[in-house]
């Protein structure tokens, strides 16, 4: 149809036009049926082709003439809207309509004018072509607002419109899409400038959240897991910082000598400091038994250097130190026995034996040990027992002569029982190797074994363990089995937390000269008492069944408690006499006659007291009452005198609770009860020492005070004893 020479496209061209677009943008019951890029929304509220159509027929009737549009292709294939050359125009001839469709025609046919609507072929032109395509919208507007002429020329209806907004978009995004290689709604391709058209935001976001992600796995990363204490040692991982201390252990441990020891030492003592001593202590552990036991054959002098190394940690750390490492050395060697490995057997004997030449356990461990060894006796046993007797033999037999000889008895039974269960009277085990193993028991029971003679370094290394009180580490009272069962908790080390077995109770009966059967009620009537280890509980024993003090303190002496146990004699005494219902003179005794045998027994019955005095505002009267009786018969007694009272100030009353002016005044009325001679004496003791004033001074108020209160009996051994205060000459009667 023409209009004005120009071609105006009809309803059917219009049709085809529709169909053709949505056969090329795949529209499916009016969506689109490729992803989802937004298409469906800016289709929105686009009429359908039936719409159309009716919309056409309406303009028709109305005689109106419509605004047409045309597309043109340039020659970069993209869209291009001009009002110069006439490709909008809004004229009403149906000859222009039918020249404009004629100018496309080709084009149409090719099927080209399509692809080159929805994509551009060039990159150039991007910019350029949907400026123009914005351009020709607003001079369309203009266009639009502008009153109507009188040849012919109409205002675009609204759907007009609204058509052109969409093709303009649908073609911007369509290019777009070409462009950034877009596929399922993601980019393939990489980033261009022409991203930047998009939403600015979208990307920032997208960056932002990309960096917080690698931020966080990066922090992540460094963070290792938290494991509990109580689960560190069956997790297979360790951390970064105890790998390093053990790495730096070990590097420590490699460069270990005779003449650098101390230096190693105290370097090693500090660095467990800073890890923690449990953690420290179980690394240094196991570093050290694996350097012995995994590394090549040692010599006695290798042993020596890592023993006396252990000694000295021993000192700086505690006595757990070694406990834990004998713990751990008694286990590995256990694991060797199985495997048969001589030569880590021997490696780890060897430690054991200087360990004890150092002092860290006593023989009691070593002849447990041997003793194990002897009752099996096979080959590798015989080999462990000579590297022992050659290494510390003389020393053992100089420490427990009886251990030798028990050692040596169970030793001639075991090999008369391989001699008697062999057909020929051979043992199955090398006999050269037995023989050699016999002789050299024999040398060391005769004494015909000559000790050997320490080098200087080993000297030096005994004079510098003295100086760390290497004697306050030794473990005593341990036994091979105790290292190695699994059930043992606490201070295990600590001698007496063990409970009572049957040959401890056969031996408290031997000492007691008693039955089984009573010793075990007296065992147990000691438990019931407080006596919490071996040693109490058999003091407590002999205490509660001598005939006479001369027969307990006998029995006292033939315990024979190694160490620093005999200290608990006093404290156990004490603490019976304090049980009874009624005093009982026994006690104080007992303890005058222990405290005359040894000086040592008055210093604890000194520290003993004090300890008690501490405890006398919760203690119970008659408790109290028997504990003021028995310090006057020990002050009558000679045993101790009146300076035991220095650790109370009685010249403070604000610090003298009731119980306490109770406790010291049944003391002093006590002390008041002996003879005339006898009260003399003691405050004459305590009157010769000058540094006493403070205490002269304190039992004079308190006397006046508080013991006196006009009874007449009292006041006249108050004067006896004012003058004995005085009696500085210290004339005795």
């Amino acid at each position: 149809m023409e209009m004005g020479g120009k071609l105006v496209p009809s309803a059917e061209e219009d049709l085809n036009v529709e169909r053709r677009l949505a056969k090329k943008l795949k529209l499916k019951k009016g969506n689109l049926g490729a992803a989802n890029d937004g298409m469906d929304m800016l289709l929105e509220g686009v009429p359908d082709i039936d719409e159309l159509g009716e919309f056409e027929k309406v303009g028709k009737k109305s005689g109106k003439s419509k605004k047409i549009f045309s597309m043109n292709e340039d020659s970069e294939g993209d869209i291009s809207v001009d009002d110069e050359d006439g490709e909008f125009d809004f004229l009403g001839s149906s000859d222009e309509e039918s020249d404009l469709l004629a100018s496309g025609e080709e084009e149409d046919e090719e099927g080209e004018e399509e692809s080159d609507l929805l994509a551009g072929s060039e990159e150039e032109d991007d910019e350029g072509e949907e400026s123009d395509f914005l351009g020709s919208s607003d001079e369309e507007d203009e266009e639009s607002d502008r009153p109507v002429s009188g040849k012919g020329k109409k205002r675009k209806t609204k759907f007009e419109e609204d058509v052109l907004e969409t093709e303009a978009d649908v073609a911007l995004e369509r290019k777009l899409a070409k462009k950034l290689k877009v596929k399922a709604g993601k980019v393939q391709g990489d980033d261009d400038d022409d991203i930047s058209m998009l939403d600015g935001n979208n990307e920032n976001d997208l960056k932002t959240s990309s960096s917080e992600l690698a931020v966080k796995s990066s922090s992540n990363a460094g963070l290792g897991k938290y494991v509990p204490p109580h689960l560190r040692s069956h997790s297979g991982d360790e951390s970064a910082e105890y790998a390093q201390v053990r790495k730096r252990v070990r590097g420590l441990l490699n460069k270990l000598s005779e003449t650098n020891v101390e230096s190693i030492t105290a370097e090693i003592s500090t660095l467990l400091q800073s890890v923690g001593r449990t953690a420290g202590s179980q690394i240094v552990s196991e570093e050290v038994v694996a350097s012995c036991s995994g590394g090549p054959r040692g010599n006695e002098q290798y042993a020596a250097v890592f023993a006396s190394f252990v000694a000295g940690m021993a000192c700086s750390v505690g006595i757990d130190f070694g406990a834990k490492l004998l713990e751990r050395l008694a286990k590995c060697f256990e694991e060797e026995y199985l495997k048969d490995d001589n030569l880590s057997l021997r490696n780890v004997t060897l430690l054991l034996s200087y360990l004890y030449v150092f002092g860290i356990c006593s023989s009691e461990l070593i002849y447990d040990f041997l003793i194990m060894l002897g009752k099996r006796l096979t080959e590798v046993d015989v080999s462990t027992v000579l590297t022992v007797l050659q290494c510390c033999g003389i020393k053992l037999r100089g420490d427990d002569p009886v251990g030798m000889k028990n050692f040596i008895s169970s030793v001639q039974s075991r090999v008369n029982e391989l001699k008697a269960s062999s057909e020929d009277g051979k043992s199955n085990i090398n006999n050269k190797r037995m023989e050699f193993m016999l002789e050299t028991i024999c040398d060391i029971k005769n004494n015909k074994k000559r000790s050997k003679e320490d080098t200087v370094q080993h000297t030096r290394i005994k004079k510098w363990l003295q100086k760390l009180r290497v004697d306050d580490i030794l473990i005593r009272g341990l036994k091979w089995s105790k290292l190695l069962d699994p059930s043992k908790k606490g201070q295990w080390w600590l001698s007496g937390e063990n409970a009572s077995k049957r040959e401890n109770v056969e031996e408290v009966a031997n000492t007691i000269d008693k039955e089984i059967l009573e010793t075990k009620k007296m065992l147990q009537l000691a438990a019931s008492q407080r006596m919490n280890t071996d040693a109490r509980r058999a003091i407590f024993c002999v205490i509660m069944s001598g005939d006479d003090y001369v027969d307990a303190f006998e029995k006292l002496l033939r315990l024979d408690l190694p160490g620093k146990q005999d200290r608990e004699i006093i404290r156990v005494l004490v603490e019976c006499c304090l049980q009874e219902k009624v005093f009982n003179k026994y006690y104080c005794a007992l303890a005058s006659k222990l405290c005359s045998y040894d000086k040592n027994h008055k210093f604890t019955l000194q520290y003993c007291l004090w300890d008690h005095f501490k405890e006398l505002d919760s203690m119970p009267l008659i408790r109290s009452m028997h504990l003021s009786k028995f310090i006057a018969e020990m002050v009558a007694s000679f045993s101790i005198s009146l300076a035991v009272l220095k650790a109370v100030d009685l010249n403070n009353v604000l610090s003298l609770s009731s119980k306490k002016i109770m406790h010291f005044r049944m003391l002093f009325e006590a002390i008041f009860e002996f003879p005339d001679k006898v009260v003399w004496n003691i405050f004459t003791r305590l009157a010769i020492t000058p540094e006493n004033e403070s205490v002269k001074s304190g039992i004079e108020f308190f006397i006046r005070k508080y013991v006196v209160c006009g009874k007449k009996p009292l006041e006249i051994m108050f004067k006896i004893a004012r003058r004995a205060l005085d009696n500085v000459e210290g004339v005795i009667l």
